[in-house]
């Protein structure tokens, strides 16, 4: 019990420091203000960890590598000592690095979807209550490039744009590849 209780408290001590690491590598791909109570707090949580390694890793093509290389880092310690706790990685002999990397890279690209759902809702619900709300063009400037391809395809219905709902149903698939992959990957792992 208290291998769970431990397990609770680095999972969300690290799933949170990803998700936030994993906002600012997007807002700043995407150039959305940093210049709010959002940004702000992202960079409060962040700067003491992005700063150093910016030093070490510059960016590339205008991508924040250092963030993204800490988020995947999280993960890495979590999925480590998850799978130590549970004693996978003592019956893993050949391939324990190999299995944290890309476990960690699985849970990095879920937490990526999760935060693209939260910005297509957020920025939905922001566009039929308050569009200019402070918070709007943040949300909006992360889901625009999202959106985009989808409302080429999908025009509005009766002036209500159905792109996110196609969008969150693409988002939701991606969610179960995500977890089949995890699911296949770890008995691979195992037998090797």
């Amino acid at each position: 019990m208290l291998s769970q209780i431990v397990l609770l408290i680095l999972d969300t001590v690290c799933g949170l420091l990803t998700l936030a690491l994993l906002v600012r590598f997007t807002m700043q791909w995407l150039r959305a203000p940093f210049r709010n109570p959002l940004g702000q707090f992202i960079v409060a949580i962040t700067d003491w960890m992005v700063r150093p390694l910016r030093r070490l890793i510059p960016g590339l093509f205008g991508l924040d590598m250092a963030s993204l290389l800490l988020a995947w880092l999280w993960q890495v310690i979590y999925q480590g000592i998850a799978l130590g706790f549970s004693g996978v990685l003592l019956a893993v002999s050949s391939a324990p690095v190999l299995l944290v990397a890309v476990l960690a890279a699985l849970e990095v690209a879920k937490i990526s979807l999760y935060l693209a759902m939260g910005a297509v809702l957020v920025s939905a619900v922001l566009s039929w209550v308050n569009p200019h709300a402070p918070m709007a063009d943040v949300f909006n400037t992360v889901a625009r490039p999202l959106l985009r391809p989808f409302r080429r395809v999908i025009p509005p219905i009766g002036g209500v744009d159905l792109s996110p709902l196609a969008l969150l149903l693409l988002l939701q698939i991606g969610l179960f590849v995500i977890a089949s992959l995890r699911n296949s990957v770890l008995p691979m792992m195992l037998l090797s």
